[in-house]
């Protein structure tokens, strides 16, 4: 009987359960050029900013890396994490002119453009040198980073508490979030009218030259798994590790994982830890923007749909997030 990963729990922890396979419920403007100016000011090459190891202007604290694949959504993804307390944030792309937020203290601009996931990862490599030892969170525009609790807890107490748990990494999962009405959302994207996918999610343990990795998964779901027919299989997973502790030597993989195993972990080996998820409109925007696809899906919606209320408590009680010992 194939088996899966279920995501199941609230309270004190997650709980991993295997189920039969069975039961599951199963145009876009780009940027192009180098630096722009913007309301006066210069954006940063990206070459000038590692040149200048430009870190030392840089505030105590995390470091959130944006990229900026198009224009979508770069204002509120830029707000919502300054909200979360994100005291430094470099929003990285070829076009984020007009961001009235970028005249705010803590946004550095860098113009280097930014046009597939390998470009990001290529980019945040080159990036992590400069950050040793400081909590790093990496994502896209139309993302928005979720953790327990987040609207009464800054993401610097959420670092200072993985740090007192000895965790250097928070397991993330990627939540896709889909436009209600695509007559009137022809790019997938809506804030107002956000849904996302509350069943039909799985995983399975994670292997490497035929061993299995100790407390490491491969998770599946959302718009991914409904319409994978359009998605290459190596680009389904929703897991990922967007928040961690950068360190001497640390490189992110094509992916979306890092070269230190521990890393890469759901929870520690004595007790389950804090996990985090994504809400990202990155596939519902690719799906509607791939002429493969952009004729073919007239909705998103399924009768597994919710509305999304932008709460963390809404994915803690759908066990998508979970507190750990953090209460």
């Amino acid at each position: 009987m194939i088996g899966c990963v279920a995501i199941n729990a609230y309270a004190s922890a997650v709980s991993l359960k295997i189920y039969p396979l069975k039961i599951l419920n199963r145009s876009v403007n780009r940027g192009v050029g180098g630096a722009g100016v913007i309301k006066g000011k210069m954006a940063t090459e990206l070459k000038d900013f590692i040149s200048n190891q430009r870190k030392t202007s840089l505030k105590r604290g995390p470091v959130a890396v944006l990229f900026c694949e198009d224009t979508t959504d770069i204002a509120p993804t830029l707000a919502h994490h300054q909200r979360q307390g994100f005291p430094n944030i470099l929003l990285i792309g070829a076009d984020t002119s007009g961001i009235d937020h970028l005249e705010q203290s803590g946004v550095v601009r860098i113009a280097h453009p930014i046009t597939t996931r390998i470009d990001a990862i290529d980019v945040l490599n080159r990036l992590l040198p400069l950050f040793a030892d400081r909590w790093v969170y990496a994502g896209f525009n139309a993302e928005y980073l979720f953790y327990p609790f987040c609207e009464s807890r800054t993401v610097m107490d959420l670092t200072a508490f993985l740090t007192e748990e000895r965790r250097d990494a928070a397991f993330t999962y990627a939540i896709d979030l889909y436009a209600a009405d695509l007559g009137r959302n022809p790019n997938g994207v809506s804030r107002s009218t956000a849904h996302f996918d509350t069943s039909g999610y799985y995983g399975f343990q994670r292997y490497a030259n035929g061993e299995a990795l100790e407390r490491q998964f491969d998770i599946y779901g959302g718009l991914g798994w409904r319409f994978e027919e359009f998605i290459p299989w190596e680009r389904r997973r929703i897991d990922r590790v967007s928040l961690f502790r950068a360190q001497p030597g640390l490189s992110m993989g094509e992916d979306w994982t890092l070269n230190t195993a521990e890393m890469n972990t759901l929870s520690c080996p004595w007790h389950h830890n804090v996990t985090v998820a994504v809400a990202s409109f990155r596939v519902a925007k690719s799906l509607k923007r791939n002429p493969g696809s952009m004729y073919e899906i007239d909705s998103f919606l399924w009768p597994r749909s919710e509305r999304f209320a932008w709460t963390s408590q809404q994915l803690m009680e759908l066990g998508m997030i979970e507190p750990g010992q953090w209460v």
